[in-house]
């Protein structure tokens, strides 16, 4: 019978193939060194072993085999050589391991198969985990770190699963408990932080933190739960339309609300656990619970360590009242005292003297016009009324806070002509109210004197004179409250004097008194304001410019407190406009009253949301946007950075005001954190570019908000360029925006370019003005304030100083109605926002006490194994000294101990009991 040729044909070619694997695995054996070639061949002969008969022999040779993998995967830094030569038989040991018996000698090869999985498993089926949970219980961590973190993994995916079909987990859990074991003892923590988030069992944490890992653990914590939903990455594309896809990033998903809640909830008791109460005080505060602010005073019983918490209350700027629980009665009153801010002023004027800045200064030193060409300087001396109504801001944000400049507080007495009441009459009509009032800001924090200096205003025959000093002590009171009224208010000086006047005919007078109020009470929520202000609210009599300010005021006073009644006295008021008074420019300010009322408070908004949809279409929008922004404002929320984008890409009519607000709430919302901030910036740019004249005119003031005293080279570029743009609007938001993200940091490059704009526009009295204000900001306190409402590592928001700084901006919006109209005071609830740049350490009496520190550039130490640096490129100071945007300080010296975790602001140092001197 003649031969197949097909057959033929196949034999030769399996015989060819048979003589490739041959040859291959020769020069394969070639390649490899004695050593390793002894070694290959050791593990196949294991192999063949195992699927031996014999079960003694099957068990000599899984336990050596056992031995070669664990001694190898312990320093892992390539595949460990037995498992790269156990490969090729991965798939002959898992045909065998179907084939076995139950014993142990079967679970002693699962274990085998989950190690070999971890490099031969297909993608998606979780082999490791498999053979892991069918093998014997032993210990998980003598495979090494890689097999633990890949089962981590498989975890993750089988619990999600697992999940979605609703079937057991108890299997899973158990080795959950292992691994998270595993890595907390080998400093792995956010390795099980991340783990136990993915399986929902955070609480499983606290049986795992010890003294050794806790506050590395409660750091991941935190900064996972705090940049939740801000982490993003945005991606901007454009059609014909102008239209943004804006994506967020994984970490952005990572932890929705209220997983954060629970997420910061679990680092607080631990933080409390382990006596770290500072930090358990800022997780309350962030988190707004004053259930846990007041239980973090109760769990401490040191009283040194109290006191630093009262400055860390003061300075986050809440209304808080001690109880007999909190603290004894001995020290409650010195503790109370802390938190009212009464230190401030004295604490402030001694890092003045410290840095030698106290003789005041004139605004003509400000402007220094004799380093500009002729023209400017002629033009400069023209004594109009708009220019000394600048130089009154001027001189008030330079000196605010000194106690002394050289116009306002100048001895009557004195040879000089501008001596207080002839400087008030160099103003006009409601100039002088601004002037009376920059009286207040010079005073800044010291109320005694501030009142007393005030009160011969209260004595005038014009009304402007008198609502200038209503407003004036409302801003001596901002941020400083006063407990001594036996009814158990704060503030009785306040109240007092500018409670008379809420009912006054005169408009002026009504606006200086509500406006002060507003300043003075903001985050207080007293009760017995709100009735007195909703009451203003329903007089059927009240000018639109009365119910505005009231609005504003009531929203600084309620702030995030998502007050009902104040929020349907608000939606009454607007709801009673008529078409006309709903076009009017201080119409917007009564939805930004209520907006304030929700700041940060993200969902609690929706109510009051629908409700907004109903009211008229001049407003409806505006109030929308508005509404938003405010609930969202310091979220970093992904979507509705996204939401807003969307309103911005809207090509409208020219009467449509509500994309002013979605621009500044881009800048809100996204102002969290770094990474979010950055890509703001940017969008930004692309508004710019295709927006827009109404989007065009809000984006400078956004910018200003995301840099805040934080001067950014790029964005200091940009705004220089829109300070010459042929619309005047947005020169002038230019212009103010670049005074707001240089203010207090005396910035040459800024300070010389607003010189320059002084001299470019020196016939311009309205951007003139606005250069003049810039001026005034960039200098503010002599370069020792900032408005950064973040504060504590850029950890903590303060509300009323984000409420201040948006209530200004959105007045900014219309620059020419209401900042270069008669409201200019507007620029006063910046006030709400100042606050000293400065460490000041003081001793255990609270005197000041000089000590070494470096200062330098904050670095982000969150996951970083061992004890990295915390900060680099620092320089030694001593105290008190200016920390600027993005610093961080830390103590040179190991003779005292600080009691707060964040050197800003006051912080008491102990004496270290263990320091001895060399």
């Amino acid at each position: 019978m003649a031969p197949d040729p097909n057959r033929a044909g196949t034999s030769a070619s399996t015989s060819a193939a048979k003589d490739d694997a041959i040859s291959k695995k020769k020069v394969e054996n070639e390649d490899l060194s004695d050593e390793d070639l002894a070694l290959k061949q050791q593990l196949d002969l294991y192999v063949e072993r195992v699927q031996d008969a014999d079960p003694g022999l099957q068990k000599v040779a899984l336990e050596s085999m056992r031995q070669e993998i664990r001694t190898s995967t312990s320093s892992m830094t390539s595949v460990p050589k037995p498992l790269k030569f156990l490969r090729p038989h991965y798939g002959t040991l898992k045909t065998y391991y179907e084939t076995m018996a139950e014993s142990d000698l079967k679970k002693y090869l699962a274990d085998i198969l989950s190690v070999l999985a971890l490099t031969m498993s297909a993608e998606g089926e979780r082999e490791s985990l498999k053979y892991r949970l069918l093998g014997s219980e032993g210990d998980i961590g003598s495979w090494g770190h890689e097999y633990v973190r890949n089962l981590a993994g498989e975890i993750a995916q089988e619990y999600a699963k697992r999940q979605s079909e609703e079937t057991p987990i108890d299997d899973l859990m158990e080795l959950v408990q292992q691994i998270v074991a595993f890595h907390m003892k080998h400093n792995a923590e956010p390795e099980a932080v991340d783990l136990l988030m993915e399986v929902e069992d955070l609480g499983m944490l606290s049986a795992h933190v010890d003294k050794t890992n806790f506050k590395r653990t409660c750091l991941y914590l935190t900064s996972s739960a705090s940049c939740a939903e801000d982490t993003v990455d945005w991606e901007s594309g454009f059609t014909d339309n102008f239209f943004f896809s804006y994506r967020g990033s994984e970490s952005s998903k990572y932890l929705p609300g209220p997983d954060d809640m629970l997420v910061l909830d679990i680092a607080y008791s631990i933080y409390k656990q382990f006596e770290e109460y500072p930090n358990a005080l800022q997780i309350a505060l962030f988190m707004d619970n004053m259930k846990h602010v007041r239980d973090v005073f109760i769990s401490c019983n040191d009283v040194l360590r109290k006191k630093q918490f009262c400055y860390m209350l003061a300075r986050h700027g809440i209304t808080f009242e001690l109880d007999e629980e909190m603290a004894a009665d001995d020290d409650r009153e010195m503790f109370q005292d802390i938190i009212n801010n009464s230190k401030l002023s004295e604490g402030y004027l001694t890092l003045a003297r410290d840095i030698e800045v106290t003789e005041p200064k004139s605004p003509e030193d400000i402007y220094k016009a004799h380093l500009l060409d002729g023209r400017a300087s002629a033009g400069a001396s023209v004594d109009s009324a708009r220019q000394n109504l600048a130089a009154t801001f001027v001189n008030a944000f330079v000196n605010a806070g000194f106690g002394q400049d050289k116009l306002m507080t100048v001895p009557s007495d004195s040879s000089s002509s501008a001596s207080s009441g002839n400087w008030l009459f160099k103003n006009k009509e409601h100039g002088k109210t601004s002037a009376a009032a920059s009286l207040g800001m010079i005073l800044l924090w010291d109320v005694d004197s501030g009142l007393a200096q005030l009160d011969k205003y209260f004595h005038s025959n014009d009304n402007h004179v008198i609502a200038g000093a209503l407003l004036g002590v409302g801003i001596v009171n901002c941020s400083i409250k006063n407990d001594c009224d036996p009814v158990g208010f704060f503030y009785p000086y306040a109240m007092a004097l500018l409670g008379d006047y809420i009912d006054k005919e005169d408009t002026s007078i009504r606006i200086g008194a509500i406006m002060g109020l507003g300043i003075a009470y903001a985050g207080s929520q007293n009760e017995q304001l709100r009735e007195k202000l909703t009451g203003v609210l329903n007089d059927s009599k009240a000018s639109l410019d009365v119910l505005a300010f009231t609005a504003i005021s009531l929203g600084l006073i309620f702030v995030g407190s998502c007050n009902e009644e104040i929020a349907q006295a608000i939606i009454y008021t607007l709801m009673d406009r008529s078409e006309s008074e709903l076009g009017e420019p201080l119409t917007r300010l009564l939805p930004l009253g209520l907006g304030l009322l929700y700041l940060g408070k993200q969902d609690s908004v929706e109510a009051t949301a629908e409700v907004s949809k109903t009211f008229n279409e001049k407003i409806r929008k505006y109030c929308d946007m508005t509404l938003l922004s405010c609930a969202y404002a310091g979220t970093g929320n992904v979507l509705k950075v996204q939401n807003l984008l969307g309103h911005c890409s809207q090509h409208l009519d020219k009467g449509e005001t509500h994309q002013g607000p979605a621009v500044l709430g881009i800048a809100m919302v996204a102002m969290a954190e770094e990474l979010g901030l950055e890509m703001a910036i940017r969008s930004l740019e692309h508004l710019l570019q295709y927006g827009e004249q109404n989007i065009r005119r809000a984006v400078p003031l956004a910018l200003g908000l995301l840099c805040i005293s934080n001067p950014k080279v790029n964005v200091m570029d940009t705004l220089s360029r829109l300070s010459h743009d042929t619309d005047s609007e947005v020169a002038m938001a230019a212009v103010i925006s670049l005074g707001l993200i240089g203010a207090g940091t005396n910035n040459a490059r800024i300070a010389g370019m607003l010189r320059n704009l002084s001299s470019y526009y020196y016939k311009d009295t309205s951007l003139l003005f606005c250069v003049r204000i810039a001026q005034g900001l960039v200098h503010l306190g002599k370069g020792l304030l900032t408005l950064n409402p973040y504060h504590s590592d850029r950890f903590l928001l303060s509300p009323t100083a984000l409420a201040g700084l948006i209530t200004m901006l959105h007045a900014c919006l219309d620059m020419k109605a209401i900042v270069l109209g008669k409201y200019h005071y507007v620029l006063y609830f910046l006030v709400l926002a100042m606050q000293p740049r400065m460490l000041l350490t003081v001793d255990e009496n609270l005197k000041p006490l000089s000590v070494p520190v470096r200062v330098g550039q904050a670095v982000d130490v969150v996951g970083q194994a061992g004890r990295p640096k915390t900060i680099t490129g620092f320089q030694t100071h001593s105290t008190p000294v200016l920390l600027a945007a993005g610093d961080r300080a830390e103590l040179a010296t190991e003779k005292y101990l600080p009691l707060s975790p964040i050197l800003e602001g006051f912080v008491i140092l102990k004496e270290n009991p263990d320091y001895r001197e060399e």
